[in-house]
Formats: C-alpha cells, structure tokens, sequence
C-alpha cells in the first residue's frame, strides 16, 4: 500500500510514503505518534473516519515536526506543519494523515491524496 499524491494543476502522481500504519482502533487514534523517537521519511500514519467532523491534531509528546493533512473525499482541504511538543492543528476531515516534516512540501490544498494498493 502506498500513499499517492496527484496534483490539482496536473502533473504525474507522486509517492508520499510507502510505509503506511493505518491507526484503527481507539487506542491507536487515541495515542498517534505520541513517545515515538522519530517517523521514518517514507512512513505515514492514516486516521480514516466514518465521515466529516473537525479533528485536531496535537503534539504534546511528540518530540519531531510532522505535516498534517486533512482529506475530504481524498481532495486535501488543510494542511499544516506542526512543531515538535507545542504544535497544534484542526480542520474539518474525514481522513487525517500525518507525515514527516517536509515529506508534503509540493502538496496543496485541492490536490488529491488516497491510499493505494
């Protein structure tokens, strides 16, 4: 499974990651990348929802950068970059992706974003 970039100006598709955790349950949203040391350039954690509501990101514990991205039918409707422990984010979504730091640099709000096989 990769997750795949294609960009609203046109444009060949891009691989964002290829190491994808989807977090599934409670607990697993519920934690996030909270006392992980580091997220590997090519790793994303995918939180998929029932459907649209506003969902917050925090990085309390969190002691790197991420890029957030915040989907709605695969289109990106928010992104942000978030700083290590004090970085804070919320956006309406029905997906909510996190990324290292600099791993969205080209992606923007109104491309697409979706997970692949």
């Amino acid at each position: 499974m990769q997750l795949v970039h294609w960009p609203e100006s046109g444009g060949g598709r891009q691989t964002l990651a290829s190491d994808i955790e989807i977090a599934d349950s409670f607990l697993a949203q519920a934690r996030g990348l909270m006392f992980r040391r580091s997220l590997a350039d090519d790793a994303a954690l995918v939180f998929q929802f029932d459907s649209e509501s506003k969902r917050d990101v925090h990085m309390l514990f969190v002691p790197f950068a991420i890029d957030a991205l915040w989907l709605v039918d695969n289109e990106v409707v928010a992104k942000k970059r978030l700083q290590p422990w004090i970085g804070l984010g919320r956006a309406a979504a029905e997906t909510l992706i996190e990324l290292p730091a600099g791993a969205a640099d080209e992606v923007a709000v109104g491309d697409r974003v979706a997970l692949v096989d």
